[in-house]
């Protein structure tokens, strides 16, 4: 297991900020790795992302050397998304089956967890996120026929998507963690329309069934001074409270968002007009 610490940045710094330096502080990529488990650490409220892609041997951890605890769980929860094949996650000697975009969650006081691919020809792609947390939930499996649908956008602006929220106080309570997924309608390429901002919450984006010679232009920073990020499937965005979040495909796709915060109500947003971005 690797843990790589990202410390972020303010909006005043991102304006002299290069393509490089950007994607430094807020692009997390190349976490899917055959047979290994990798996380980043980033200082925007703690959150944890990361990933595990096994093989033929299933893959542990839980030790929290790397979190400053005794153990990973000591004081966190997560969630486990798992956007490849089909797969089996033992927390503590109790094994959860998870299909295609099945999510699992992992509440604080675990001691070890355990991924693996049913099928080692076709694995499962585990994705994570993890926040710190202040009581015990039980662990639970969300399957996507559980997960709380919502269809937003109009096919005619080419913004067609279903979300469907997973972690969330309507479908399975958490301590700070929200999470879920959002697929586009065939046609549509923009995410997230109309942008908005939500200051008591981050969010962290990870793009996935994405064409290898697809990318989708993340757009972030504060609507009055725009960034770009050409971001590659199974990257993460790292988006914080001060940024916006929106993105367009050159093919289709899909994304996990994750979100942590005091706040966890959808109507704690402040939209911004597309017309006033610059």
């Amino acid at each position: 297991m690797s843990m790589r610490v990202i410390y972020g940045a303010s909006p005043t710094d991102i304006a002299g900020f290069d393509t490089k330096r950007l994607r430094a502080e807020f692009l997390v990529e190349s976490l899917f790795r055959p047979g290994e488990i990798h996380f980043a650490y980033t200082h925007i409220d703690r959150l944890i992302v990361g990933a595990a892609m096994p093989t033929t041997v299933p893959l542990t951890f839980g030790d929290g050397t790397e979190v400053g605890t005794p153990l990973f769980f000591t004081a966190r929860e997560m969630g486990i998304a798992n956007l490849g094949g089909a797969g089996r996650v033992t927390v503590d000697g109790a094994t959860f089956a998870l299909g295609n975009r099945d999510i699992l969650y992992v509440g604080r006081g675990a001691r070890e967890v355990t991924l693996e691919s049913v099928d080692g020809a076709k694995p499962a792609r585990f994705y994570m996120n993890s926040v710190p947390a202040g009581r015990d939930i039980p662990h639970r499996l969300i399957a996507q026929s559980e997960a709380k649908p919502l269809d937003l956008g109009d096919a005619a602006r080419s913004n067609q998507r279903r979300l469907r929220m997973y972690i969330h106080p309507e479908v399975a309570p958490s301590c700070l963690l929200l999470m879920g997924i959002t697929d586009l309608a065939p046609g549509s390429v923009w995410n997230t329309m109309p942008p908005h901002l939500h200051e008591r919450r981050m969010e962290a984006y990870c793009y996935f069934d994405l064409a290898p010679e697809d990318r989708v232009i993340h757009l972030m920073g504060r609507p009055d001074e725009t960034r770009s990020l050409i971001v590659a499937g199974g990257d993460v965005v790292l988006s914080p409270a001060w940024s916006i979040h929106m993105g367009a495909g050159t093919g289709p796709y899909a994304f996990v968002w994750g979100m942590t915060g005091e706040n966890q109500a959808y109507t704690d947003v402040t939209p911004v007009a597309v017309a006033d971005l610059k």
